[in-house]
């Protein structure tokens, strides 16, 4: 016994901490910090999580159930496969953190000296990102109590007088119990079409197989189906589009998705006089009338970047999800024509989405699993943001398998006994690898860009 003291009064004397077993557990000195790195973003006032978690007053009452989720491996939401790739968006515990909640949970819950609390984080007015150069906002939606799923674009001038590099974007919902998931576009000065131009009959096909419901798409029930789209590159798109770059993108909200911080040295560039266009999506969840003003917040560069921050979204348009089906796969392949630095990767699928892996094949036939994401979550639609950006030669080719679990064994399923097809509404479906990256060799920037 004198041994263990010694030994424990010698640890302490130099600094060192028993593990969380062998000591008392308080909030103040061991539990905080622990918050404040993973869980405090999300559960601090006024933001997406149900309760704060900012102090020992407002965590104490949910001591067991954070114990839960952290032992269960719940929370922090984090849904990608650890044996592949590193991310530096990763937010989950370390064995040694989940004991140390365990500890406190199972314990006397103790709050221990205030004087110990770790300098607490600040939300700027709630945004994230800090302090924006600019908000811009959308006019007062109103969103009727019945009907279907809204989708609504709603353009709004930004009234710059000069061009803007934005190194951090945030979409914030006015509303968060009725805006499911947004995006925001930067829109410039419409181009002339030119006259005479020949209409090409494969996009003019792909467009026929797209009908209109209010502000919602879906693709016809009786178009072909293609769950193989990497038969051939890009097989699974619509008929005459292009998987094309979204330059003009700067920033989405989902569930779980974090702001839009592009990597060190990049930007996005919104030019002067452009204006932004707000693709939200709208759940009448409440089922009772609701407004909501949704808005973007900007963080500009000091100076012009070294590289532009673009994107990509791969996707399959022309899968069919039969009625019951457990374990539905549907792939899509793109081959990239230049070099470039992949930053991020994210997998977007709806309520019957099940698991998406991207994988690739270098030129030289390697083959890599990029990221798999094994138990996929529509209420976390993650964006998973690489450590260190990962380098893909020209001639790589990227392969996206999704699976959809249509089945009644699916909680999230709305209805299992119908026939799914590609659509906007959340009880349809989609299959998209949204990739965000870098070129390798930089292009000349715009001088005229803000300082």
């Amino acid at each position: 016994m004198r041994r263990r003291f010694w030994m424990a009064a010698c640890l302490m004397s130099l600094g060192m901490r028993l593990p969380a077993a062998e000591r008392e557990v308080t909030f103040s000195r061991d539990v905080a910090p622990i918050l404040y790195q993973h869980c405090v973003s999300c559960h601090h006032p006024n933001d997406i999580a149900p309760m704060s978690l900012l102090t020992y007053k407002e965590a104490r009452p949910w001591a067991a159930a954070i114990k839960e989720a952290v032992l269960l491996r719940k929370m922090p939401p984090w849904k990608a496969d650890p044996h592949y790739g590193k991310w530096s968006n990763d937010p989950s515990l370390s064995a040694a953190e989940i004991e140390t909640v365990r500890a406190w949970a199972d314990g006397g819950k103790l709050e221990g000296d205030p004087k110990e609390m770790p300098k607490a984080p600040v939300f700027v007015d709630g945004w994230k990102i800090g302090r924006p150069d600019v908000v811009v906002s959308i006019p007062e939606h109103k969103l009727e109590a019945k009907g279907p799923d809204e989708y609504s674009y709603i353009v709004v001038p930004t009234n710059f007088t000069e061009d803007r590099w934005v190194v951090a974007a945030e979409l914030r919902p006015g509303n968060r119990k009725i805006v499911h998931h947004a995006h925001v576009f930067v829109v410039e000065e419409d181009q002339p079409a030119k006259a005479g131009g020949a209409k090409d009959p494969a996009a003019e096909y792909g467009r026929w197989l797209r009908i209109r419901q209010g502000t919602l798409s879906f693709i016809r029930p009786d178009a072909p189906v293609i769950d193989d789209g990497c038969a051939i590159d890009d097989n699974g798109a619509f008929p005459g589009s292009k998987q094309s770059d979204l330059g003009s993108l700067i920033s989405s909200y989902l569930p779980g998705r974090e702001p839009d911080v592009y990597p060190a040295g990049t930007a996005r560039l919104i030019r002067a006089g452009a204006k932004l266009n707000f693709q939200i999506h709208y759940s009448r969840a409440t089922g009772k009338t609701e407004t909501d003003a949704t808005s973007v917040g900007l963080i500009f560069a000091k100076e012009p970047p070294k590289q532009i921050a673009r994107r990509i979204d791969l996707s399959n348009h022309m899968f069919l999800i039969p009625a019951g089906e457990p374990n539905q796969e549907v792939t899509e392949c793109h081959t990239f024509r230049k070099d470039m630095y992949i930053t991020s990767l994210t997998p977007h699928m709806h309520l019957r989405g099940k698991a998406m892996r991207m994988e690739v094949t270098y030129p030289d036939g390697r083959k890599e699993t990029l990221l798999n994401v094994p138990h996929y979550d529509f209420n976390w639609q993650i964006t998973y943001r690489a450590a260190k950006p990962i380098f893909i030669p020209k001639g790589t080719r990227l392969k996206i398998i999704a699976h959809f679990d249509n089945s009644p064994n699916n909680p999230m399923n709305p209805d299992p006994t119908r026939v799914v097809r590609w659509g906007a509404a959340s009880e349809t479906e989609m299959m998209d690898g949204w990739v965000e990256y870098v070129d390798t060799a930089p292009e000349p920037l715009l001088t005229s860009a803000a300082q």
